[in-house]
């Protein structure tokens, strides 16, 4: 299913406690492993996921700001840890803690990226939505091409008069919500 024929909304699909989502993509973000458990609850075959980009599975929720800061973060060589609301091919939506590494080969050169992601809490889910709505709805409001870049500002701010950097942010909710 074309992500343009999904049903709006859908159900959400909540991952298990032991779910692990693996995927890991060439250097331009063309999944070129996924595991089980991502097929399982993304709904794709593989020969549907190979050689794709990942952001097929991209939810219209998930501000483009969060990308640009995981793209930057990445490229930065460092790793990126986020919260993100995926579509499945059935039109559904989950929701996933995600880590997301660079790998390189033995000769220090960028093969792609590895990512693994598991079940968020559901304090990181409510925490992060409020803020991903007004990063859309400033995205609405910038047009497309300032878009990305408006709405990561802006989240960049918020979490500055906080003290904390958006790892640091995503990090903390998700061991709080664990404790509790």
């Amino acid at each position: 299913m074309s992500p343009s024929s999904r049903l709006s909304g859908g159900r959400e699909i909540q991952l298990a406690p032991d779910d692990l989502i693996i995927t890991k993509t060439d250097p331009s973000g063309h999944i070129s492993y996924a595991n089980r458990t991502f097929m399982r609850i993304a709904g794709y075959a593989e020969h549907e996921l190979l050689g794709k980009p990942h952001n097929l599975i991209r939810h219209p929720d998930m501000p483009r700001g969060v990308y640009r800061l995981l793209w930057q973060t990445l490229q930065a060589g460092q790793e990126f840890f986020g919260l993100v609301k995926n579509y499945t091919a059935q039109g559904d939506y989950y929701w996933v803690f995600a880590n997301i590494t660079p790998d390189y080969t033995a000769q220090r050169t960028l093969a792609g990226y590895y990512s693994v992601r598991r079940q968020p809490t559901r304090a990181g889910i409510a925490a992060v939505s409020p803020l991903y709505q007004q990063m859309c709805a400033i995205e609405a409001q910038a047009g497309k091409a300032a878009a990305p870049d408006a709405s990561m500002q802006w989240l960049l701010a918020q979490l500055a008069a906080k003290q904390v950097s958006y790892q640091q942010f995503v990090l903390a909710l998700e061991q709080q919500g664990a404790a509790t």
